[in-house]
C-alpha cells in the first residue's frame, strides 16, 4: 500500500521546544518544590500531558501548577522556540507532492497555533489534532485514528513521525508505520527501544521513505 499520509508530532519533532518545555517545568517546580528538580529530572515529563505529570507530583495543586506552567510557557514561547534542520523544506516538499499532512500533539490548540505561526509551518497541514480534540492522549490510538479519519486515510496508508515513545506506540496501536527522529532529547537509543519502522537522522530522510526524491 502506497503511503500517502504523514502524521507528525509537533514538539521535539517539527519544532525545537525542548528548552521552552524544560524552562517551563523548572520555573513551575521551583515555585512549588524549590531545589527538588534539575534539568535531568524533568526530561521524563516531556511527552506525557501536563495533567498526568502534575497530578503525579501534587494532585491537589495540579491544575494550579498547569496554569503557572502555561503562563510562563506562553510568555517565553517566541524567544525559546526554534525549528529543526530540514523540517520546513521537507514538509513543504511533501505538501507540493500532494501528501495528506497532519499534526497529532498532546498540546492544547492555543499553544500549537503559536508554534505553527512562529515557524510558518501551519500552511502545509490539512489537519491538526490537539489535546482539546480527544478523550485519550497518545499513546492511545485515538488521536492518530482521528487525524486519519479527518484526512480520509487508512492506517496502512500512513506514517506517524515523532520524538517520543508516546508517538511510536500511538502509531503502532493505530496500525500505521512509524518513524522516530534521532534528534530526540531523550536520545536515539531510548527511542530505538520502541522499534519504530524507520529512524530519521534529519527530517529530509523522510522523503525517500515516502517515495519522494530529495531536492
Amino acid at each position: 500500500m502506497k503511503r500517502n499520509t504523514i502524521l507528525f508530532d509537533l514538539d521535539g519533532t517539527l519544532i525545537n521546544t525542548n528548552e521552552l518545555i524544560i524552562e517551563s517545568f523548572l520555573h513551575t517546580l521551583n515555585h512549588y518544590k524549590p531545589g527538588e528538580y534539575s534539568r535531568e529530572l524533568v526530561l521524563p515529563f516531556i511527552g506525557p500531558t501536563l495533567h498526568d505529570t502534575f497530578h503525579s507530583i501534587n494532585p491537589e495543586k495540579a491544575e494550579e501548577m498547569i496554569g503557572v506552567y502555561r503562563a510562563f510557557n506562553h510568555k517565553q514561547h517566541d524567544a525559546l522556540v526554534t525549528e529543526f534542520a530540514t523540517v520546513f523544506e521537507t514538509v513543504q516538499k511533501l505538501h507540493q507532492e500532494g501528501f495528506k499532512l497532519g499534526i497529532v500533539t498532546t498540546k492544547i490548540r492555543d499553544t500549537v497555533n503559536m508554534g505553527l505561526k512562529l515557524t510558518n509551518l501551519g500552511q502545509f497541514f490539512d489537519v491538526v489534532v490537539t489535546l482539546d480534540d480527544v478523550e485519550h492522549a497518545k499513546p492511545h490510538p485515538e488521536p492518530v485514528l482521528k487525524a486519519l479519519e479527518l484526512l480520509d486515510s487508512k492506517p496502512d496508508e500512513a506514517i506517524m513521525v515523532g520524538d517520543n515513545h508516546h508517538d511510536i506506540e500511538a502509531g503502532q496501536n493505530a496500525g500505521t508505520l512509524t518513524a522516530g527522529v534521532a534528534w530526540t532529547i531523550k536520545g536515539r537509543e531510548y527511542l530505538s527501544a520502541y522499534k519504530p519502522d524507520f529512524m530519521l537522522e534529519q527530517m529530509s530522510d523522510l522523503l525517500p521513505i515516502a517515495g519522494v526524491e530529495k531536492a
